[in-house]
């Protein structure tokens, strides 16, 4: 993976919304100099990818952690 478990944060929010159904509400934070690694700078407004494409086991392996 492109990044570290220090590198990234995330934040779940749950609660009671107006139609009283419960509803949860999830960010995800990416440190700054994290994104620097696999080529995209966070001052950019587009991102272009830098290096080859992952391979495909690498793309397998996270759909599997997905889950």
């Amino acid at each position: 993976m492109p990044f570290g478990s220090s590198d990234i944060y995330w934040d779940l929010a749950c609660g009671i919304g107006p139609d009283g159904h419960w509803h949860g509400w999830v960010q995800v934070r990416i440190e700054a100099a994290a994104l620097r690694r696999p080529g995209l700078h966070p001052d950019q407004p587009t991102a272009a990818v830098t290096g080859p494409t992952p391979p495909g086991w690498w793309h397998a392996a996270a759909e599997r952690h997905a889950r």
